[in-house]
């Protein structure tokens, strides 16, 4: 098998690819039962008139191997927007050929090329291999910062 991959974006018809992902990823992570996501919101997300979600595909000897999925946010700090990466994942056999540091590299670019002067994301407390990986790459944890979410029945009743 050739070790050669390309990075291409998402085009319309790659929704149900990235349905596909991320029912992988959530399956990895042990998140599977939360996957509530159709391939129509993708297609939305990604392909409406005003994008909320980016999307890039990785190929390998012509078959999809991975995926990445970013948006944009906004530091009022630094003034400037950020590169939030939602979701990044190569298939486990593809793993180690150094597709993550191209998918991640070529999010810096696009973050830079934006005026963006930082990327985030979070990972699992228990993925040692992802984040023996962002330390390779130079990411850092953020200290003193917990994620907060609120959503369900929560979210309804503080919406009223």
């Amino acid at each position: 098998m050739t070790d050669t991959f390309i990075l291409r974006d998402a085009i319309p018809g790659d929704e149900h690819l990235v349905l596909r992902f991320v029912r992988e990823l959530a399956e990895y992570e042990h998140l599977l039962h939360e996957v509530k996501a159709t391939a129509d919101q993708f297609r939305r997300a990604l392909f409406g008139p005003r994008p909320d979600l980016f999307g890039l595909i990785v190929e390998k000897a012509d078959e999809p191997v991975g995926f990445a999925l970013w948006f944009i946010t906004f530091s009022t700090f630094n003034g400037t927007p950020s590169l939030y990466v939602e979701d990044v994942y190569v298939r486990v056999e593809h793993r180690g050929g150094g597709i993550g540091r191209a998918v991640f590299a070529d999010l810096a670019r696009r973050a830079l090329a934006r005026g963006c002067e930082r990327m985030e994301w979070s990972v699992l407390d228990w993925n040692a291999p992802s984040i023996e990986f962002y330390r390779r790459i130079g990411a850092q944890p953020v200290r003193g910062w917990t994620v907060q979410r609120l959503d369900g029945e929560a979210l309804a009743a503080l919406a009223t």
